[in-house]
């Protein structure tokens, strides 16, 4: 099913633009039914990664598995995430019962509540993934029941609890226990919501409205829809072509691999929206090509690492488009803002590495006219492909969805069709791997969008403005704080989640000091960025531990002259603010 749904997805918009070309009107309820069914993408992906044990954690060793003896710490954090999803489950299903009492069509033929009964059998079929794939013998799984069961119980019909203040700050240690030994980060984000609404005495079924308000709005399908067109080339042989394009131009200069990385990195991430894909699909590519040419481990290490997240401020970078969205800032603005810091951020890695090169006295290739004139031939199809997606975007010619979905079918017809990289057997696979990555990406905005809500609900970033107002009132210190403040988040939290919570907290300060909103979130992603590199438990930190089997230490070691570099970025991106704003000019 969800290769069926995927499928869909991708050509209804692709059908609207072809339509378009031929003056034709299309399909009835297009964009609607490609909102509901990136819904239904986000939980069968979900479902996916739950049975595959790879749900987005801040750890690299998953949880969800049987292990003999029971360590306790695993038990409470596996028994608090599988209660946690049958409340989500519960909550959802509220929903679908307000929608069948009062059905409206989102298409011919097609309820809203025929759409949102994915979101309970959604999350009951992530909590089933979680309870076979921990508890094997029939013993532990009669005996866990019992207690889940109990559990949830309690959630829903013991009222005195509630006002508890013991029991609150119990459940919410208990939930950082769970996130600490692996839980999912959806987990903890979804738990917290589920505590405050509860402590409110709000319906769960809040979470599950702001969830579906998040996952169907009009931008969000390009997640899937650039995810699906990174992952088709990262599975093909693009790396490779685009590799030898950038050796045979760039090759000749001091550090010309490293920058050859820091471009190719850029153009994955920037597709595929997170930095993990690129650090596990092409760290192992370049890090024998670095360490033949003479440069040290150390250096090779850092530069990969940092690599991973040096697309994010470019088209079609997803935090910046899940920015916009939940900012309510033009996405187009914001899209086109990020090339100038982005290309700035690249120049001062690339000038690094050039020094490095020196330094290390790495032996530069001559340059051959012939050789670069073979290897663009040989990528020029993939090379055009920036070319493609900036035309789709800032052409005026097709919505940023429908520039997705052809985007995702030229790379189909290159990799699949031309040069037959990829076989129509491996297609499925492929279609799975993206959707169980989109999925877990889809699942945490939707609860981290409901514990959102219940802060704006709460005039938290009220309370925040008055106590900024009071106690800070220079433009500049404010965003000295506003950057030391977003790098602990970027180290402590994913960036989807992230935006999604935090954006609405710093969005009336970056009002009160003026600054403009397109500036303020190139400023948010350049720090996040940073914060994917910033100890003790910054993602790619872990992720390139993960990759390249390093103790942290020598991973903190590695990058430690580039998070340099990055944080100087950081200061220029802040404190110039034409280098974001030239193009509103």
């Amino acid at each position: 099913m969800t290769f069926l749904v995927f499928i869909i997805l991708v050509l209804l918009p692709a059908i609207e633009v072809i339509s378009r070309l031929f003056s034709s009107t299309g399909i009835v309820a297009s964009s609607v039914l490609v909102q509901h069914l990136t819904l239904w993408v986000g939980f069968l992906g979900a479902a996916i990664a739950s049975r595959r044990n790879n749900l987005l954690s801040l750890t690299t060793k998953p949880i969800f598995s049987s292990t003999e003896p029971i360590e306790w710490k695993n038990l409470v954090g596996k028994i608090t995430s599988i209660i946690i999803v049958l409340l989500l489950a519960y909550g959802s299903w509220l929903l679908v019962q307000v929608e069948i009492d009062f059905p409206v069509k989102i298409a011919p033929f097609i309820s809203r509540w025929f759409a949102l009964l994915i979101m309970p059998l959604g999350f009951l079929t992530i909590a089933y993934f979680m309870f076979f794939n921990s508890f094997k013998p029939w013993k532990q799984k009669i005996v866990v029941s019992i207690i889940i069961v109990l559990i949830f119980l309690l959630f829903i019909y013991v009222e005195p609890i509630q006002e508890s203040n013991i029991f609150m700050w119990i459940a919410i240690l208990v939930l950082g226990l769970s996130l600490y030994v692996g839980a999912p980060i959806f987990i903890g984000l979804g738990g917290v919501a589920i505590l405050f609404f509860w402590r409110d005495f709000t319906p769960l079924s809040a979470i599950s409205a702001e969830t579906y308000r998040i996952v169907v709005s009009p931008t969000l399908p390009t997640i899937p829809l650039f995810t699906f067109a990174g992952y088709l080339l990262a599975e093909s042989n693009a790396s490779t072509r685009l590799v030898n394009l950038f050796r045979s131009t760039f090759g000749w200069i001091p550090g010309g691999t490293p920058i050859i990385l820091v471009l190719l990195c850029g153009f994955f991430t920037a597709l595929t929206g997170g930095s993990g894909v690129t650090i596990l699909a092409l760290g192992g590519l370049f890090m024998p090509i670095l360490i033949k040419e003479g440069y040290s481990r150390s250096f090779s290490l850092g530069l990969i690492t940092v690599a991973g997240s040096l697309g994010l401020l470019f088209p079609p970078s997803l935090p910046l488009i899940i920015y916009g969205v939940t900012a309510g800032v033009s996405i187009k603005a914001i899209l086109l803002a990020g090339i100038v810091p982005g290309l700035i951020r690249l120049s001062m890695i690339g000038g690094w590495a050039i020094w490095q090169g020196k330094v290390q006295l790495v032996k530069k290739t001559s340059l051959s006219l012939k050789e670069v004139k073979s290897s663009i031939w040989d990528a020029k199809w993939e090379a055009i492909i920036p070319l493609f997606i900036l035309f789709g975007i800032f052409g005026g010619y097709a919505t940023l969805v429908e520039t997705a979905a052809m985007t995702a079918i030229y790379i189909f017809i290159i990799e699949v069709l031309i040069h037959k990289d990829i076989k129509w057997s491996n297609l499925y696979k492929i279609t799975l791997d993206c959707a169980s990555l989109i999925g877990g990406v889809l699942i945490i905005l939707g609860v981290a969008m409901g514990l959102t809500s219940y802060l704006v609900d709460a005039q938290v970033p009220l309370h925040l403005l008055e106590w900024v107002k009071s106690t800070i009132s220079s433009k500049l210190v404010f965003l000295l704080m506003l950057n030391i403040f977003l790098l602990a988040v970027g180290c402590m939290m994913d960036i989807f989640s992230a935006i999604i919570i935090v954006v609405p907290l710093i969005t009336p300060l970056g009002l009160y000091f003026g600054i403009d909103p397109v500036h303020l979130a190139i400023i948010f992603i350049a720090n996040l960025e940073l914060g994917f590199l910033t100890p003790p438990v910054g993602m790619n930190l872990f992720l390139s531990a993960y990759r390249f089997e390093e103790d942290m230490p020598t991973i903190y070691k590695s990058t430690l002259p580039f998070f340099i570099v990055m944080l100087i970025s950081v200061l220029v991106i802040t404190y110039i603010p034409i280098l974001s704003t030239w193009s509103l000019n």
